[in-house]
């Protein structure tokens, strides 16, 4: 017979342990490339620094209490407008403001401005005023925050042609911040491909192509764009010299690209699946395009992140010294140009620097993304092999 089965009783069994956490340098590895660039606090700031700078331009009319083409020459040059908080009896109350008029001194030539004692005009949120189209198509007349005439509200004063500092600021961003993006569609395909054919092809072609890219080098791109800025008709306006200035700076600028991406493919085309693709008759284009560019993506993107800053300088310097974007339009580089030649007014009036502080800002952003970028798509910093 069978012996009986017995009812052994099982000893309880400690619990198991929680899954250990994984390190943070696990972590790190599994975030994405802007899930690392989120992690670092400097490329953090600058990413919401530029979000809230190309939103700003995007919806500059609506922030904007005034059209870029508003001016009222009857209080040219005046400063910062007065916000009052108090009452007549010192009571606290909502912001408003007062009417300013312009006072002439003929014998010293100097321009005054005093309140008009009356009637107060209220700061309005979400207030109606000039009409104008949201993203370019969306028709709308609400702005941010206004006044009602014949009272202004210039938070950053105005210029001799009674404009609206403040407002100009947007207006300005919007070709000051897009001129970078706009030589980056052209000036970077270019290089790209002409860098890839020329290092996948080699031999006497692959000279020929860097003689050629090395000459277009050697040419001094800012005083090449003094020189044709300055032939230029004078009738030209300031959208067809804005794209005249972009598409210059995007011919000139890519050869440095294209001389790199030529030494990266170089190394490249030595690899075992470029040399397969040939070996299965893959066409010479379809390979560079397929299997050899897209390993220039990394230095691709980081490049393209530091070359944005160039563009915007180029533009910047040359609408400081006239040759740019022409008024009424407005830059930031014009906008500068207009404060130096009132130096007597930088003592008065110091936020008319401030295009040029929104200069230094933007670049300094951009870089400090890039410098983030080249770190975290370069395996050898990630101490990879």
């Amino acid at each position: 017979m069978p012996p009986a089965a017995t009812n052994a009783i099982t000893p309880p069994q400690p619990p198991s342990a929680a899954p250990a956490a994984p390190p943070l340098k696990a972590l790190g590895r599994k975030r994405g490339v802007f899930g690392k660039l989120w992690h670092d606090k400097m490329a953090r700031a600058a990413m919401i620094v530029l979000f809230c700078f190309y939103s700003a331009a995007a919806f500059a009319d609506f922030f904007a209490p005034y059209s870029m083409e508003f001016g009222d020459t009857t209080i040219g040059n005046a400063p910062a407008t007065l916000i009052h908080i108090y009452d007549d009896q010192g009571n606290f109350c909502a912001p408003y403001v007062l009417q300013i008029e312009q006072h002439n001194n003929l014998s010293t030539y100097q321009q005054t401005f005093s309140e008009v004692e009356g009637s107060k005009y209220p700061i309005h949120l979400f207030t109606h005023g000039e009409s104008y189209k949201l993203l370019g198509f969306i028709p709308a007349n609400i702005h941010l925050f206004g006044v009602q005439a014949p009272a202004r509200l210039f938070i950053l004063g105005a210029d001799m042609n009674g404009r609206d500092n403040y407002s100009r600021l947007f207006f300005g961003s919007q070709k000051s911040l897009t001129i970078g993006f706009l030589g980056l569609l052209i000036a970077f395909p270019i290089g790209i491909l002409y860098g890839g054919i020329s290092g996948h092809l080699g031999g006497a072609v692959d000279n020929a192509m860097m003689r050629f890219a090395e000459a277009v080098m050697s040419i001094p791109s800012f005083y090449l764009l003094i020189g044709l800025a300055a032939v230029l008709p004078t009738g030209m306006s300031s959208a067809q010299r804005f794209a005249l200035i972009t598409v210059i700076l995007s011919f000139i600028g890519w050869s440095p690209l294209a001389r790199v991406i030529r030494g990266m493919v170089l190394s490249i085309r030595e690899e075992e699946f470029v040399q397969s693709a040939r070996a299965l008759g893959l066409p010479e284009f379809q390979n560079i395009v397929r299997h050899v560019l897209p390993q220039t993506a990394s230095y691709v993107i980081v490049a393209a992140t530091l070359q944005v800053p160039n563009f915007i300088l180029a533009e910047s310097s040359l609408s400081l010294i006239g040759l740019g974007i022409q008024q009424p339009d407005a830059s930031w580089g014009n906008m500068l140009k207009a404060a130096m030649d009132q130096p007597n007014e930088l003592l008065n009036q110091p936020w008319l620097i401030a295009p040029g502080f929104l200069i230094f800002v933007t670049i300094l952003c951009f870089n400090s993304i890039g410098d983030v970028l080249r770190d975290v798509l370069d395996p050898k910093l990630q101490g990879r092999h």
